[in-house]
């Protein structure tokens, strides 16, 4: 099976859509250990992704499959997500700060 290369923007946009996923679920500090201590192995795991595709398409409807691959084939686009994921998480805490903030001042 050949997998399609993705472009910047598409990538780009898919770590932004994750990133909010892993915050709103206020998984953002596992997610960051977990994708922080596997760097190293994120090429293996995404050949097993491929390896196991043909099986896991047979019974799970996975959108973005092919995104998850090249997201884990990449080590830059692995701290892009990182980076991502805590821009986010900052702009969330500063946010609920803000809104707290206002609520006291009235």
């Amino acid at each position: 099976m050949e997998y399609t290369e993705l472009n910047n923007k598409e990538i780009d946009e898919f770590i932004s859509k994750l990133a909010v996923e892993i915050v709103e679920r206020r998984l953002a500090a596992p997610a960051i250990v977990l994708l922080e201590s596997t760097k190293p192995l994120s090429f293996v795991g995404s050949q097993t992704l491929v390896f196991f595709d043909p099986i896991v398409k047979m019974f799970v409807a996975v959108k973005d499959y092919e995104k998850y691959i090249s997201l884990l084939e990449n080590r830059e686009y692995i701290e892009k997500l990182i980076v991502a994921v805590e821009e986010y998480e900052n702009e969330t805490l500063h946010s609920k700060k803000g809104n707290k903030d206002a609520k006291r001042g009235d």
